[in-house]
C-alpha cells in the first residue's frame, strides 16, 4: 500500500504527492477527494500507480486521480494524464480494455407514477429486446463490410441504417465518431469477437437501468437538461465489448516489444506506451478511435431496442430522447494552457469524464450556456447524477472529473457470503426490481461494493470542477 507520510493535504478535497517523492517521477500527482474517500484509496495500490504515471515520458501538467479512484490496470481507474502531443507517449493502460466505455441518458414523457405499477413487464420487455451478458449476441447482423463501415462511422452507421434519428448524434460526445479511426488496423480476431456483438449490454459492470429523477438540484439546470423530478429516464452502461477489449490485448503486447527501440524503462510493464508519433503509436490511436466508433454504435443500438421495449409496454407516445451521450475510457488529443502557455496534448481519460463549462464549441447548443452534461452512475440499487462542467475543471483537470461511484470490494469479495435471494429482497424492498443473466451479475455488483456516490460527486461539486444538476435513481435493472 501507498505510504501516506508523502501525502500532503492541500485543502478539504484535494491533496498533493509532490514529484521529490520518487526520484523517476517527473510531474507531481494530484488526488480530489475527502478525508472518507482518501482513506478508502488508500487500502490498494491506485496512488502507486497515479505516482508510476506521472513517470510518463512527454507527461504535461499533474498526474491526476479522481474520488472515485481504484487499482487497475497499469493506469488506476479514475486516473487522467497528459502528455505531448508531438514528444509524449500514448499507453493503452491509459484508455482501458473497454475503450469508450460510457454512458448514454435517455429521458422519457413518462413519470414514476405511471412507470412504477409496470416496472417488472417493463424490465422483461427490456431483457428481451436488449442482449446481455457474456457471450450473448445481438439480433444485429453485420457482415465484414458493414463492421468496418461501423468502425469508420461510429453511431451515424446505425442511424443511417435506421436505429435512431439524426437528432440523436447532436447529444453525443464528439457526435459519436473519433475521426482517424482505422478499421484496417483492427486486427481479424478483435472484428470477430465484435461482430456478433453490436447492440448487446455485456457483463460485469455494465447494466441497463431504469430510473427516475430524484431531485432537480437548480431549476434552470434541469430545464436545460429537459429533466424534472418525477421524470422517468434510462440510463446505458457499455462500451467496446469483446473488440475493444482485444484492441487493448493486441497493442499491449506490440508497445511491450516496442519500447527498447524507443528506450522507454517504466516502473510497471503495465504502462506499456510508444511515442505518439511513432508508426505503433499511431496504428494505436487509429484502432482505438475505431473501437471507441465501436461503442457509441453499441449504444446507438440498444437506445433503438429500448425505444422499442417502451413502445410494447406504453403505446407509440412514450418517445425517449438522447439527453447526452459521453465516453470515460478515452485518450483524445485537445488544447489547454498549462503554465501560461497553450498545449496540444493526448489527454487520456480511464475512468474519468469529460466535463467542459459553458461555453466551449464541443458543446451542443442547447446546453452550451449550462456547461457539458456529465453523467455518473452509481452502484446497483444507489443514486446516479447528471453534472454539468465548471471551469475550474480546464484549469485543473484538463476538463475531466470522475466517472461513478468507484470499487471498495473486488468482485470475489463482493460475492462471498453473499445470497442471491437476500440481495433481491433488499432491493426489491427499495422499490427496486432486477433481472440478470446470471447470479454473478448481481452479487459482484451490489450497493455495498462501491463508495457512496453521493460523497464523491460532492468533491467535484465542492472543488469546482462540475455542478450538481440531478439525482436519479433506479427502480428496475439489468445485468448481465
Amino acid at each position: 500500500m501507498f505510504d501516506a507520510s508523502h501525502i500532503r493535504k492541500l485543502d478539504e478535497h484535494r491533496y498533493l504527492i509532490p514529484k521529490e517523492t520518487r526520484s523517476d517521477m517527473r510531474t507531481n500527482a494530484v488526488v480530489y477527494a475527502s478525508e472518507k474517500l482518501m482513506a478508502a484509496i488508500l487500502k490498494d495500490l491506485s496512488l502507486e500507480q497515479a505516482v508510476n504515471v506521472a513517470t510518463l515520458p512527454g507527461i504535461v501538467g499533474d498526474s491526476l486521480a479522481m474520488p472515485d479512484i481504484h487499482q487497475g490496470y497499469g493506469f488506476p481507474i479514475g486516473g487522467v494524464a497528459a502528455t505531448d502531443y508531438q514528444t509524449g507517449v500514448v499507453s493503452p493502460g491509459g484508455v482501458g480494455f473497454d475503450i469508450n466505455c460510457g454512458v448514454r441518458l435517455l429521458a422519457s414523457p413518462l413519470d414514476r407514477e405511471e412507470v412504477q405499477p409496470c416496472i417488472r413487464d417493463l424490465v422483461e420487455q427490456l431483457f428481451r429486446d436488449v442482449p446481455c451478458g457474456r457471450g450473448k449476441e445481438s439480433s444485429l447482423r453485420l457482415s465484414s463490410a458493414d463492421l468496418d463501415a461501423v468502425l469508420e462511422q461510429g453511431a451515424a452507421w446505425m442511424v443511417e441504417h435506421g436505429y435512431g434519428s439524426p437528432n440523436d448524434l447532436e447529444f453525443c460526445e464528439a457526435q459519436g465518431r473519433m475521426r482517424g479511426a482505422g478499421a484496417d488496423q483492427v486486427s481479424e480476431r478483435a472484428k470477430q469477437r465484435g461482430r456478433p456483438q453490436a447492440g448487446s449490454l455485456g457483463s460485469g459492470n455494465h447494466f441497463l437501468e431504469v430510473q427516475y429523477v430524484d431531485r432537480v438540484v437548480k431549476p434552470e439546470l434541469g430545464e436545460s437538461l429537459g429533466l424534472a423530478e418525477g421524470q422517468v429516464v434510462v440510463l446505458i452502461h457499455t462500451g467496446s465489448r469483446g473488440l475493444g477489449h482485444q484492441v487493448c490485448t493486441d497493442y499491449l503486447a506490440q508497445m511491450g516489444a516496442a519500447m527498447k527501440k524507443y528506450n522507454i524503462t517504466l516502473p510497471d510493464r503495465q504502462l506499456a506506451c510508444v511515442p505518439i508519433q511513432s508508426p505503433e503509436g499511431r496504428d494505436y490511436m487509429a484502432a482505438m478511435n475505431a473501437a471507441a466508433n465501436f461503442a457509441w454504435a453499441n449504444r446507438q443500438a440498444i437506445t433503438h431496442f429500448v425505444r422499442g421495449a417502451f413502445e410494447r409496454i406504453f403505446g407509440e407516445s412514450a418517445k425517449l430522447r438522447v439527453v447526452y451521450d459521453v465516453a470515460h475510457n478515452m485518450a483524445k488529443r485537445e488544447t489547454y494552457h498549462v503554465n501560461g502557455r497553450a498545449r496540444d496534448v493526448l489527454v487520456h481519460r480511464k475512468g474519468a469524464t469529460r466535463a467542459f463549462p459553458p461555453g466551449n464549441p464541443e458543446i451542443p447548443q442547447r446546453y452550451r450556456s449550462i456547461g457539458q452534461p456529465v453523467l455518473i452512475p452509481g452502484s446497483m440499487g444507489t443514486a446516479s447524477w447528471v453534472l454539468v462542467g465548471a471551469p475550474k475543471a480546464m484549469q485543473e483537470t484538463f476538463g475531466s472529473v470522475c466517472h461513478g461511484a468507484g470499487r471498495l470490494l473486488s468482485r470475489t469479495a463482493a460475492k462471498k457470503g453473499r445470497d442471491i435471494a437476500q440481495v433481491r429482497n433488499q432491493l426489491a424492498e427499495r422499490g427496486i426490481y432486477v433481472k440478470s443473466e446470471t447470479r454473478d451479475g448481481i452479487l459482484e455488483e451490489i450497493p455495498e461494493a462501491y463508495k457512496d456516490v453521493d460523497e464523491v460527486v460532492e468533491v467535484v461539486h465542492q472543488a469546482g470542477l462540475a455542478r450538481k444538476a440531478a439525482r436519479l435513481v433506479p427502480i428496475g435493472v439489468l445485468k448481465g
